[in-house]
């Protein structure tokens, strides 16, 4: 893990704001990108949240479906399989 030399304080509604050097660094876009939040041991890691595939947990050519996140991989396979149900 890298230092920034960073330092933020926690407001009263228990919010910390991410540093703008930051956000632009990860290309997070205020009002569309989101985090997921992770703990180990005593540090919370934040990591920039990019939906995988629902069936192999895949990151490449994934599309959005009814709220699901599929790749075109796993819908070739949903096919044959459809294919041969029939």
């Amino acid at each position: 893990m890298r230092a920034t030399g960073i330092v933020r304080s926690v407001d009263k509604m228990g919010r910390v704001v991410i540093p703008k050097e930051i956000r632009k660094q990860l290309k997070v876009e205020n009002d569309v990108d989101s985090f997921e939040i992770f703990m180990e041991n005593d540090q919370v890691i934040l990591k920039k949240y990019r939906p995988t595939c629902i069936f192999c947990d895949s990151l490449l050519d994934s599309v959005a479906y009814e709220g699901y996140t599929v790749c075109k991989s796993c819908i070739e396979k949903l096919y044959e399989l459809r294919d041969t149900a029939e």
